[in-house]
């Protein structure tokens, strides 16, 4: 219709190719090659280009940009749906809309009347009669009026004429050898199809109607062409043209022998009906529901399809209507897509079938739900949601993008009496209509902005070779949407860009003459920043576990004080790490980051209190901890020093680095020392407490020790008897809060009384860092006197 559809040559497949290779690099290629050096942002398949913004431009499967069609808004209408369109001689636009449920009038200027209302949900179908008159069906009521389309007084149900009322008909047998008639006033008329998809006029000027609930094609004979508006009991009496065991008629098209061509919801079948209505399946397509069919030039029979068949997943939907009338219907899948902008199961495909070839797919998505075709002798063209986006499909599975709506959804259109003249579409989520012109005053596209991590500077940009007639502009930033503060656009000389350096970029085409664009490469280098060191932590105590099992000692876990860590060990995360508990180590743990993604390298440096140098560690770390042996440091306050370098991605040129000191930490690895352990038998009280005992009666026994630490104050202090159970004693004063404490504890005699001879007495002290000190002693208990 509005491009040509062609595949890539040779060298855009290489160019496509090279893309792959350098998207490949992070897995395979060594850390040098990640950050440094100049990088190339390419555009060059469909997938690509659709992050952009098109106006009046293609985007073929292929993966290139021609000039296209132009989608103008004619006018935004009060509805959320505009479900069908009818165009007279004039160019005068018929709107069939839902909520609100209306027929609006849409002159060539764009100026909207009210033709219609109706207390029904939606108005389904509005279609143009031999007679001059516009003919609209409602839904759920499944009816259709007649309406006089040049009235200048809106018309409601009791003023239109009533054609057609699926309500008031007899239910007719698949097995019926006749069509069925019965007139509207018939009292034994019960109830049957009562949803309408679709309307056409053969020839002769009858109507065919598309109904469901159950799957019935009607047909009303011509009315009286005199007919000036009057709501009056139609001439022409409605029979049962077709019937289907199926839910419903979705669609109706006319081939170029005079058969109706009916494609239908349930089972996606698609029907050809001969004049006298006997109906033949030419398909069952995969889908569940046919949602369009589009009769080509040459015969050939497109149709759409949407719907897993494997289950049905649309409960009922009930309606209540006036009266307090409750009706309870299974809608099609893709009206209940339109109504909650969902997707449905496996997405849609569309099918060719060519008299004398097998039906074939020729186009298939995932994404998108067809809900209309249209064939002109362009090709086809099918419309969209829930992006609104139109295809152009050739026979051969070859696509183009060719407009993007501002609605979720491009539902239908009308083909004017001038096949030359514009297409008209309604769309849904928002209801408007749009003219889509295959000549329009712009031909322009603007790509998806480049982040570049960082403030870069831009190169020249590489344009595939064949392409012709386009001209290139760009702009930059620093911040992300281009509205604010941008660069403004500047064309390209020679290829080469002038925009400022910046953050972000993005570039333009403008196509004339036929103009075609393939891939787009911009080369752009960005400008390296300093490392991040987000947080530094130091664990005295604390071992790394490099292999990573489970131990068994005692874990210790090192966290970051701070919440603005953003790596971690191993560059994984601000998780906890957890070490094996080791007093004679000290783990050393950081989070850092380079804005320009470059690989980082880190050295460790050591300073005690008082000294002025720093000492090298360990250099050219590339893990995020580190554990070193305290015992080959002697005890003291100390600081660490973390320096980050970006030199494995640039020349030591160009390379930067940043530095972070840790808060003071300390080593202690000496245990305290224990001296003038003493421990004597004292006399006291008779084991009675009746009197003072002579000198050999024994009942206390008095220990005293010192216990000194050269540079942690001691933590606390044990002794055990006989090695019994460890007992907690206080130093003189109570406090431990010194490098010397001094312990005098009295113990009593347990009962029963220790036994004559030689005990062992042990004490140990701790100093803060868990460092124990360790020394014994023995007293003599001589034999207890008799009383």
């Amino acid at each position: 219709m509005f491009v040509s559809l062609s595949p890539n040559n040779s060298l855009s497949r290489t160019l496509r190719s090279a893309a792959l290779a350098a998207s490949l690099i992070p897995i395979f290629a060594t850390p040098l090659a990640l950050a440094q050096g100049t990088h190339i942002w390419t555009q060059s398949r469909l997938e690509e280009f659709e992050k952009g913004t098109p106006q009046g431009v293609a985007i073929t499967s292929g993966g290139r940009l021609l000039q296209g069609p132009d989608a103008a808004e004619v006018v935004t209408t009060p509805s959320t749906f505009v479900w069908s369109v009818a165009v007279d001689a004039h160019g005068t636009a018929f709107l069939g809309t839902a909520s609100p449920a209306t027929v609006l009038r849409v002159g060539k200027d764009g100026k909207t009347f009210k033709l219609f209302e109706t207390k029904d949900l939606s108005v389904q179908v509005v279609r143009l009669g031999p007679d001059g008159s516009l003919y609209a069906a409602t839904l759920p009521s499944g009816k259709v009026y007649r309406l006089k389309p040049d009235a200048i007084t809106t018309q409601d149900e009791s003023s239109a004429q009533l054609v057609f009322d699926s309500a008031k008909l007899p239910e007719a047998k698949p097995s019926d050898a006749k069509p069925a008639t019965a007139k509207y006033d018939d009292p034994k008329a019960d109830s049957a199809s009562h949803f309408i998809w679709d309307l056409t006029f053969d020839l002769a000027g009858r109507l065919y109607i598309a109904a469901g609930g159950p799957a019935a094609i009607y047909r009303v004979l011509p009315l009286d062409p005199n007919w000036k508006g009057d709501p009056v009991k139609p001439e022409g009496m409605p029979e049962l043209f077709f019937k289907s065991d199926e839910q419903h008629i979705r669609c109706l098209a006319w081939d170029a022998k005079g058969n109706l061509i009916a494609g239908t919801d349930g089972s996606g079948l698609i029907y050809r009906i001969d004049p006298a209505g006997k109906g033949y399946v030419l398909f069952e397509a995969p889908r569940r529901e046919i949602t369009s069919l589009a009769i080509a030039p040459s015969g050939a029979i497109y149709a759409a399809s949407v719907g897993d068949k494997g289950h049905n997943p649309l409960p009922p939907l009930p309606v209540q209507g006036v009266g307090s009338v409750t009706i309870t219907f299974v809608q099609p899948s893709s009206l209940t897509t339109a109504n909650n902008s969902t997707s449905v199961p496996d997405g849609s495909e569309i099918y060719l079938l060519a008299e004398g070839q097998a039906p074939r797919k020729i186009w298939s998505t995932k994404d998108e739900v067809v809900y209309a075709l249209v064939a002109r002798n362009q090709g086809l063209l099918a419309l969209t949601g829930n992006r609104g986006h139109i295809f152009q499909i050739a026979d051969d599975g070859s696509f183009s993008d060719v407009a993007h709506l501002e609605a979720q959804q491009a539902l239908t259109f009308a083909v004017p009496p001038d096949s030359s003249a514009d297409l008209l579409i309604g769309t849904g989520n928002t209801g408007k209509l749009y003219r889509l012109s295959p000549q329009s005053g712009k031909h322009e596209y603007a790509s998806d902005v480049l982040d570049s991590g960082g403030l870069s500077r831009f190169g020249r940009i590489e344009v595939e070779p064949g392409s012709s007639a386009y001209e290139l502009f760009t702009r930059s930033g620093n911040v992300e949407q281009p509205v604010r503060g941008w660069s403004d656009w500047i064309k390209l000389n020679d290829n080469q860009i002038a925009s400022p350096a910046g953050r972000f970029f993005e570039w333009k085409a403008v196509l004339s003459g036929g103009g075609s664009l393939g891939s787009v490469g911009v080369n752009y280098l960005p400008i390296n920043a300093a490392p991040v060191i987000d947080d530094l932590v130091v664990a005295p105590g604390a071992r790394l576990n490099p292999l990573n099992i489970v131990p068994q000692p005692p874990t210790v876990t090192i966290n970051f004080p701070s919440a603005n860590a953003v790596a971690g060990f191993d560059g994984t995360s601000s998780q906890p790490l957890q070490a094996l508990k080791d007093r004679t180590a000290i783990t050393v743990r950081w989070a850092a980051h380079d804005d320009n993604g470059d690989d980082l390298k880190f050295s460790l440096y050591l300073r005690g209190d008082g000294e002025k140098g720093w000492r090298l560690l360990k250099e050219d770390l590339t893990d995020k901890a580190y554990s070193f042996d305290a015992t080959l440091i002697p005890d003291g306050g100390y600081r660490i020093k973390l320096i980050a370098s970006d030199a494995p991605s640039h020349t030591p040129a160009d390379a930067l680095t940043a530095e972070k000191l840790s808060e003071r930490f300390e080593i202690d690895t000496t245990p305290p020392i224990l001296s003038g352990l003493e421990a004597k038998v004292q006399p006291g009280l008779a084991r009675d407490g009746s009197a003072v005992c002579a000198e050999l009666c024994i009942s206390l026994i008095n220990v005293i020790f010192d216990a000194d630490d050269a540079f942690s104050p001691i933590a606390r202090a044990e002794y055990s008897i006989d090695a019994g159970p460890w007992q907690y004693v206080e130093p003189v004063g109570n406090l431990s809060d010194s490098l010397r404490e001094q312990y005098d504890v009295t113990i009593p005699l347990p009962n029963p009384p220790f036994k004559p001879g030689e005990h062992l007495i042990t004490v140990r002290a701790w100093d803060r860092h868990d460092n124990i000190g360790v020394a014994k002693t023995t007293f003599t208990m001589p034999p207890l006197p008799n009383h």
